[in-house]
């Protein structure tokens, strides 16, 4: 089950926030190959956010997935700083994401693990 977790300091309407969840989830499921009826996704807008001592617009994303192969994080990237930017005004020099391929047994789901 992918997990996108995006903050942002750009202050985002609701229609706007739910809009890049949905956009993102798909996204996120087209570049991992995964059902997107196990894509989760969340947007936070406007925590009190620092990046390189300014509050300029800045983003930071956490995506977690069982079995996330290093060898397609690059290519991940690029798509996620892209709509990010895109949808919020951001540089993609502003834009950090962390990633974490979880084990299975460390996932649970529906009363159990996978």
């Amino acid at each position: 089950m992918p997990f996108l977790r995006i903050q942002t300091n750009r202050t985002l309407p609701e229609a706007d926030a739910r809009s890049l969840a949905a956009k993102a989830s798909a996204l996120v499921a087209e570049q991992l190959g995964k059902p997107e009826r196990y894509v989760m996704t969340s947007v936070e807008s406007n925590p009190a956010m620092q990046f390189a001592g300014t509050d300029d617009p800045l983003a930071f994303l956490e995506l977690k997935s069982i079995g996330l192969p290093e060898s397609i994080t690059a290519d991940v990237s690029k798509a996620l700083c892209q709509l990010v930017a895109s949808e919020t005004g951001t540089s993609t020099e502003r834009i950090y994401i962390e990633f974490t391929d979880a084990p299975r047994k460390m996932w649970g789901w529906n009363n159990g693990t996978f």
